[in-house]
């Protein structure tokens, strides 16, 4: 996998992080730079933990899905980044109050929007991609786009909104389609 593409999912799967940052920025009152640190911590700990318990979750099985294995990388990526897409034009009027620096909330906030990484793993193992590099790539990143995030939740209010998510959902799709054209134009090829 190229340094590109890599990017790219680490980009598109920051999305969720990066929103959820930007509304946690909202919500609190004092900003200092440990506050904006430890939600990137868990956040960019949690994305690239995510797609590591995936990848070797899917190396158990990899040898039943090889021949299969664009079709399910791209089936997770659009699924996920449909999802993505959808959840960014629901228009949820309702905010709840919360406190994104007590422990319990970041943790179930990390989890939830570290799912996707988890089958973004699995689709790495099937795919037989090294995966170090690219939990690097997405840990880093999910982590400085959290950090700015907050600060920019905090300074600038509610700008971004759901398009984050939207332009992540969009990415993630794109990166799944061309996974799943290139293997068919191999195959076409080979043929």
């Amino acid at each position: 996998m190229d340094a590109t593409t890599t990017v790219l999912i680490a980009l598109g799967l920051a999305a969720d992080a990066f929103a959820v940052s930007v509304s946690s920025g909202l919500a609190i009152k004092h900003m200092k730079v440990n506050k904006a640190l430890k939600i990137a911590l868990f956040f960019g700990g949690f994305q690239a933990l995510m797609p590591l318990i995936g990848w070797f979750a899917g190396l158990s099985f990899r040898f039943f899905i090889t021949p299969i294995d664009h079709w399910i990388a791209f089936g997770l990526l659009s699924f996920i980044g449909g999802r993505m897409i959808y959840e960014a034009l629901q228009n949820e009027e309702c905010e709840k109050k919360f406190n994104p620096l007590d422990t319990g909330t970041l943790i179930a906030l990390s989890v939830a929007t570290s799912l996707d990484a988890l089958a973004v793993g699995i689709g790495f193992a099937v795919l037989k991609t090294s995966i170090g590099p690219v939990v690097s790539a997405i840990g880093f990143i999910t982590f400085f786009l959290v950090f700015a995030g907050v600060f920019i939740g905090h300074k600038c209010g509610n700008l971004f909104g759901n398009k984050i998510e939207f332009i992540g959902g969009g990415i993630l799709i794109y990166i799944g389609s061309n996974i799943l054209i290139s293997h068919l134009t191999e195959a076409a090829a080979i043929s």
